[in-house]
């Protein structure tokens, strides 16, 4: 009994990180990540959702009457009202209609990409493999062979940012050309061909400019993947509690109560989480196409 709910709270090891780290797959000495394979995972989920979607949300025959107008299922019905919302009330506001038409598939592709990512973290699967090979099958080493939240590495936050650094800096180029491109850097139009006295400032206002290409993703990679420990810690920081206060030599009383207590408090924090997961995933997606909208011919004329 004791082993068992060590195992189930805490993974087997008293260490909340033990659900954070990027730890490698079982058998492969670390060459690969949990994180590796949850993206993989991920990106099979995604293209699986959105294109089952496109095909029930797509008009029908005309023999369907008017049922071909009408999309079938529920999730199709969920995705469609997410994506019309999206680009009508969030995305087509600050890029207008042009932009949001260019980069309407990559900035969803992104929101869906990061939410299953993130929705993917809150499910057990490492815990359930801990308590399968461990608790069940009663082996020495648990056996993991995927799980965790792959937002939670750097890594991956790292890449999906630095696409959108390369999206960001492409539109510019194309969009103001490269003259324009390095003008805006330098300050803008007004200040590279205003009053010659103001020349001083544009060495300064080009510095910090180059600094924010690199400082706006990585701020957009490092927020994500902040946002994403610090929840999973806490949570599993008390559903951790219950084992410890057994392993202490508590009372059944008092063990009981410390578990219904922090159990109570990491649903409650599970519920947060999965808020978070939809709240840092439009985050993403939407200040990547805020970026996108101040490098276009629209702020410049």
């Amino acid at each position: 009994m004791n082993d068992t709910l060590t195992l189930l709270a805490a993974g087997g090891e008293f260490n909340p990180l033990g659900h954070v780290l990027d730890q490698g797959v079982h058998g492969t000495e670390g060459s690969v990540k949990f994180s590796l394979v949850m993206v993989l995972i991920g990106a099979i989920l995604v293209y699986w959702m959105l294109s089952s979607a496109a095909k029930r949300i797509a008009i029908g025959a005309e023999s369907d009457g008017h049922d071909r107008w009408v999309t079938k299922g529920r999730l199709a019905q969920l995705i469609e009202s997410m994506v019309v919302y999206l680009r009508d009330e969030m995305l087509g506001p600050v890029m207008g209609e042009r932009l949001t038409r260019k980069y309407l598939a990559y900035l969803l592709s992104l929101f869906f990409f990061i939410l299953v990512l993130n929705l993917l973290g809150l499910v057990p699967f490492m815990d359930l493999q801990h308590f399968i090979s461990r608790g069940v099958l009663s082996m020495d080493e648990a056996t993991v062979f995927f799980g965790g939240t792959a937002t939670a590495s750097l890594a991956v936050t790292g890449a999906l940012a630095f696409i959108s650094f390369v999206v960001i800096q492409i539109h510019s180029i194309r969009e103001l050309g490269f003259g324009g491109w390095l003008e805006h850097l330098c300050g803008g139009h007004e200040l590279v061909h205003g009053p010659k006295g103001l020349y001083l400032v544009i060495p300064i206002i080009f510095v910090v400019e180059v600094l924010g290409l690199f400082i706006k993703p990585a701020a957009l990679a490092i927020r994500l993947f902040a946002n994403m420990v610090g929840g999973h810690t806490l949570m599993a920081t008390l559903l951790m509690f219950g084992a410890l206060a057994l392993n202490s030599g508590l009372n059944i009383v008092a063990v009981g109560s410390i578990s219904l207590v922090s159990g109570l408090f990491a649903v409650l924090i599970g519920v947060l989480e999965v808020f978070i997961a939809f709240l840092q995933a439009f985050i993403f997606m939407f200040l990547t196409a805020v970026f996108i909208s101040t490098m276009s011919h629209e702020d410049h004329e």
